[in-house]
């Protein structure tokens, strides 16, 4: 909170402190370096492709090569450090929705191409941290990573410690608002000093270099267990497993996840910190209003109704700053489950989409366009800390109008002694309503017990839709009528209530749409979730990416195999044990999958009508029987068993 001692200091110190060297001057200063720093490691960076510059400039040697920032969808080496990366980028990012990051007054038309080139410059300048990261030549990446983020470290604590009020928070405002932007700083600092320290190890020859694959251990683990014989149904899970969250050490979430995580919840920690802040001066400016207008009243003799207004004003005063510091709570607890809580939702339908499920998405977007998709990955970051950030700010004025509800209707009358009168109005609201829904869960007993034929067996669970006493029922639809109309009145109004209350909700719920069935595609947020998952699934699918590594693998074998194997301790096999070794492992692979037989080439070029196809044909399907039969038996090759998983 603002003290008032305060308001009188703070006004001349931050005077001062704008003529000193902050951040946001830096940033406009920081794009030399940076600018310097990427044409250092494009130079590093050879092309694969030679361009007809090159025949022109020789000395190049396919220099210059495009400077990778990092990889969004399939590489998942460095995660928490470009998580670590956002983070520094946080406090800046949050300056973009601000109206301070335009210094000059600007037509409301151009304000876009404003902020486009607004965020152009902020990724340019943080460009460094991320580029460091992740390019192959690692000691001068390091190197320049150390310089870059010592200087912002240095910027920023020295701002931080020389000007640390403001405006909103006070005078710790900087202190408050920039230690998770100086702690992941921090971080990048220790995390290049490790990169340069591994490098420096790898050409003492300390310690092996690491290999670089296409599949990833936890890839390959899963592939694995999916191929094991144990089922996971067998496996006994904690409380918190079961109800909260299933830890699965065969999944890890990509750096684009993980950093737009970063930056929400920093983003929710800021804005949290000012909503509360601005909610106080607000309070107390209108605390401001109501002494003036009380003094009014009091001067005046003819005011009288409005001397009987102060008391409720005041009340009401009170009961707002209060509930809306407990719904500020509320919100950002809600805030902060919705982010971990998307994160598990994006496990849970790439996981899905693995096993080939598609249920749980509309049937229209079951094929999604590859540009959307592609597009979506691009999309998917910003949208969603965007999403966040506004729907925190929506679901606590929801929070907060439920708060002025509960109080006015419940806790004030029971504090001003009319308990009883509350009471009984709130009997009549709920008899009524109960009145309402006994009178529709009638409808159903009767239909059940009177109009709905018995059941075909004993064991059925309910009986067939087929009617009975058709008479009474025709009867009983037309007294009925002229009640439904009146209850379909009610029953719309609730309707239209529940929807606008779950869509204000749900409004930060990216993966899940808030518009009805047969309209998702008018939601440009879950259409953007969707379409960035399908492009993770066909990327990172692991079963897909053992399989390009084994092609690969084996590719670089061949590519390394010399004429000179031969004269290896280990002897090379015949070529009629290679054929002999293919022709097993063809029979298996026929035996186990008895449809294959009618895809191999040869048969396909027999024409449906010959009676050799009509014959392969029912030795196939005999042996696929064969084969259903046996493993249907106990001793059968396992399945796959997948387990039911709630819908998010």
């Amino acid at each position: 909170m603002i003290k008032n001692t305060e308001e009188h200091v703070l006004p001349s110190t931050i005077e001062d402190c704008q003529n000193k060297i902050s951040p946001g001057l830096f940033l406009h200063y920081s794009l030399i370096p940076a600018v310097l720093i990427t044409g250092v490691l494009s130079f590093l960076q050879r092309r694969a492709q030679r361009l007809a510059i090159d025949q022109r400039l020789p000395f190049l040697n396919g220099r210059f090569g495009i400077v990778v920032p990092l990889d969004t969808i399939g590489s998942l080496s460095n995660r928490w450090s470009y998580g670590f990366a956002f983070g520094a980028v946080s406090s800046t990012v949050l300056l973009l929705f601000s109206e301070r990051y335009i210094p000059f007054t600007v037509p409301p038309w151009a304000r876009a191409i404003v902020y486009l080139i607004g965020a152009l410059e902020v990724g340019l300048a943080y460009f460094p941290f991320f580029a460091c990261l992740s390019t192959p030549f690692r000691m001068p990446g390091a190197i320049l990573g150390i310089l870059y983020s010592t200087a912002w470290i240095v910027i920023t604590v020295w701002d931080t410690a020389t000007c640390p009020h403001g405006e909103v928070l006070g005078r710790y405002q900087k202190i408050i608002s920039q230690w998770p932007c100086i702690l992941s700083l921090v971080f990048l600092l220790g995390r290049f000093i490790y990169i340069l320290v591994k490098d420096l190890r790898i050409r003492l020859q300390l310690e092996p270099q690491d290999l670089e694959e296409l599949i990833g251990q936890h890839q390959t683990n899963h592939v694995k267990r999916l191929l094991s014989r144990t089922s996971e149904q067998s496996k006994r899970f904690r409380w918190f497993q079961t109800r909260v969250y299933e830890w699965d050490p065969f999944f890890k979430f990509p750096n684009r996840i993980i950093g737009t995580a970063i930056i929400s919840l920093i983003g929710l920690y800021t804005m949290t910190l000012a909503d509360y802040s601005l909610s106080d001066v607000v309070f107390d400016r209108l605390e401001e209003w109501k002494n003036t207008l009380k003094e009014v009243v009091t001067s005046c003799n003819q005011t009288q109704a409005l001397g009987y207004m102060i008391p409720e004003i005041e009340e009401f005063i009170d009961v707002a700053r209060k509930s809306w510091l407990a719904t500020t709570i509320f919100a950002s607890l809600n805030s902060v489950a919705y982010t971990f809580h998307i994160l598990a939702c994006y496990r849970k339908h790439l996981k899905r989409l693995w096993r080939g499920q598609k249920g749980f998405i509309p049937e229209r977007f079951h094929n999604p366009k590859s540009a959307v998709s592609v597009a979506s990955i691009a999309r998917y970051s910003g949208w969603q800390i965007a999403f966040t950030l506004w729907g925190y700010l929506i679901v606590h004025f929801i929070y907060f109008l439920f708060a002025l509800l509960f109080v006015y209707l419940l806790v004030l009358p029971i504090q001003h002694g009319q308990a009883l009168a509350m009471l009984s109005n709130l009997g009549l609201i709920l008899l009524t309503i109960g009145m309402v829904v006994c009178l529709v869960i009638l409808q159903v007993v009767l239909v059940q017990i009177f109009f709905l034929q018995d059941k075909l067996s004993p064991t059925d669970k309910q009986k067939p839709l087929a009617l009975n006493n058709r008479k009474a029922f025709h009867c009983f639809n037309y007294f009925f009528f002229f009640y439904n109309v009146v209850m379909g009145i009610s029953t719309c109004i609730v309707r239209l209530l529940f929807s606008i209350v779950t869509g204000t909700w749900l409004v930060s719920r990216i993966d899940r749409t808030i518009m009805q069935r047969g309209y998702e595609h008018l939601d440009a947020g879950y259409s953007t979730w969707i379409g960035m998952i399908f492009a993770d699934h066909y990327h990172n699918n692991p079963v897909m990416v053992c399989f390009c590594q084994l092609l690969v693998s084996s590719a670089t074998e061949k590519h390394n195999a010399t004429t000179y194997s031969s004269f290896h301790n280990t002897q090379s096999a015949s070529p009629l044990n290679n054929q002999a070794r293919r022709r097993w492992a063809l029979f298996y692979t026929l035996l186990k999958n008895p449809p294959l037989i009618l895809r191999r080439k040869r048969h396909l070029s027999i024409t449906s009508s010959s009676p050799l196809q009509t014959e392969t044909q029912v030795r196939a399907w005999v042996m696929a029987s064969r084969t259903q039969n046996q493993q249907s038996a106990p001793r059968a090759i396992p399945e796959i068993i997948v387990t039911a998983e709630e819908d998010c």
